[in-house]
């Protein structure tokens, strides 16, 4: 299966691109709130074998970045959404299209391995009714313990597409 429009415009909107200056598009890296270097929208910058981290690596992420235009930009966002698609094509579930793209956008946001230990995923595995569903996406709403509201909207909207088939932003 591919991501559809409503898949990417969900990523879109919630990884957006800027970098301090949120009434411009901004192509310099920037830091997630783990302190990961992403650019474009939301790619995550690898080197060495570890994700650059942290004020430490700001230099390297500037020097390594690829992104420069927006057609970059998607670019990108198209090759980390192919590899997610075969992660979840890999898993054999019967998704429909909606479904899919709100697992795309969380897979895209916390990564395939904290997918797969993921309450969402089991429950999906278990055919779970879609209030749990919700509150499985919900669950993922936290970095380093704080609850952030950027992370509630997404999940609020990925859990909305994928229980519904409508895609709502909530910020």
């Amino acid at each position: 299966m591919k991501t559809s429009q409503n898949g990417i415009d969900l990523i879109q909107h919630y990884e957006s691109m800027h970098d301090g200056d949120l009434s411009d598009i901004g192509l310099t890296p920037k830091q997630d709130p783990k302190g990961i270097w992403t650019e474009g929208y939301g790619h995550a910058m690898f080197y060495n074998g570890r994700y650059l981290n942290g004020d430490t690596d700001q230099a390297k992420a500037i020097e390594l970045s690829v992104i420069h235009t927006v057609e970059d930009a998607i670019r990108v966002l198209q090759s980390d959404l192919f590899k997610n698609e075969k992660l979840l094509d890999s898993l054999s579930l019967p998704l429909n299209q909606n479904q899919f793209d709100a697992l795309i956008s969380f897979v895209f946001n916390i990564g395939s391995g904290n997918f797969a230990s993921s309450t969402l995923l089991r429950r999906i595995v278990m055919k779970t009714e879609p209030d749990l569903i919700t509150d499985a996406f919900l669950m993922w709403n936290k970095c380093a313990g704080k609850e952030l509201k950027g992370l509630t909207y997404r999940r609020q909207s990925e859990a909305l597409l994928y229980t519904t088939g409508e895609l709502k932003y909530f910020n």
